[in-house]
């Protein structure tokens, strides 16, 4: 090797080396960033009749390595990166047909995408849905904003996959009492400040400073009381600032005093004032009815432990 480059000039090296170094990393950038709007069968080769592999899911994540003509359509052979909640184990690829592929050149592919992430999103609502549809839409509406970062739809989509996942965990892990992963809630108020995304976003946040339960802890109510007012106050736009002071009115009811049922009565009145939200302010309404008529807020009623009427 030292040879080599003695007989060649160590000059004219680096500058094969820089080629090829230049070579890679446009190779890098041409490579195509895709996903799917539906399910589909990774293929050997071009071509229906070939051997299937794979399968990849809704909202995949696809690099497109090489294009083709086979049955009539178009084929695509694709790199899938492995996805712990695709059930993708380990990097595959494949052939699929290119028709259900959208890719940042697609027209009108921000809004093809998070169709299909509304219709997921809908499934999974409804009882006998597609069995994923949840995690379907999740995968879609992350994908928005990274092939369409300028579409103005990439704020919605991005705080929709963050609420999603965020809903999933507390469905899985709010019994452990443990924090839950708040990495992707956090990147919607960092990416679009001062938002409405980034403001249903912090809502979501309080859960994590929330008490896992109530039970023993008399300090959790008002714990949590003061956190939901707060959010009230310094969010005042938000869609959800109507729901937070519902809620931090509510908790100082557990209290049982005068002092906290007064406290509780200021908190309704707010939400009364917000006269955009019908449902919150008969909420409200009844919540006063219930706070001056002494009737129990929560629970059925009946005396706890430790506690008088």
């Amino acid at each position: 090797m030292v040879k080599l480059i003695k007989m060649i000039g160590l000059p004219l090296v680096l500058a094969l080396a820089g080629i090829a170094s230049f070579s890679a990393i446009a190779l890098a950038a041409e490579q195509e960033h895709a996903t799917l709007i539906r399910e589909e069968s990774l293929y050997v080769s071009a071509g229906a009749n070939a051997q299937k592999t794979a399968q990849a899911g809704r909202g995949s994540a696809l690099t497109i390595l090489e294009r083709s003509q086979a049955d009539g359509q178009p084929w695509m052979k694709i790199s899938m990166a492995a996805d712990q909640q695709a059930q993708v184990s380990k990097e595959v690829t494949g052939w699929i047909p290119g028709k259900t592929v959208i890719t940042a050149s697609t027209a009108n592919g921000d809004e093809v995408i998070f169709g299909q992430a509304v219709d997921s999103e809908r499934q999974a609502e409804e009882r006998g849905g597609r069995k994923g549809a949840a995690e379907d839409a999740l995968r879609l509406y992350s994908r928005v904003p990274e092939l369409f970062p300028g579409s103005p739809l990439a704020a919605e989509a991005m705080w929709r996959a963050a609420d999603i996942r965020w809903q999933l965990a507390k469905a899985y892990f709010v019994r452990s009492g443990k924090p839950l992963d708040d990495k992707y809630l956090k990147e919607v108020v960092a990416k679009f400040p001062q938002s409405k995304q980034a403001e249903l976003a912090a809502y979501d946040l309080l859960d994590n400073q929330m008490c896992p339960e109530w039970r023993g802890m008399a300090e959790c109510p008002t714990k949590e009381s003061a956190l939901y007012e707060q959010y009230a106050h310094e969010h005042p736009q938000s869609p959800k600032a109507a729901e937070a002071l519902y809620n931090a009115a509510w908790r100082h009811e557990k209290a049982k005093s005068d002092k906290a049922r007064k406290k509780a009565t200021a908190l309704a009145q707010e939400v009364q004032g917000q006269q955009q939200d019908v449902d919150w302010k008969a909420r409200a309404t009844d919540l006063i009815y219930k706070l001056e008529q002494k009737i129990p807020i929560y629970g059925t009623g009946v005396v706890e432990a430790g506690e008088t009427k």
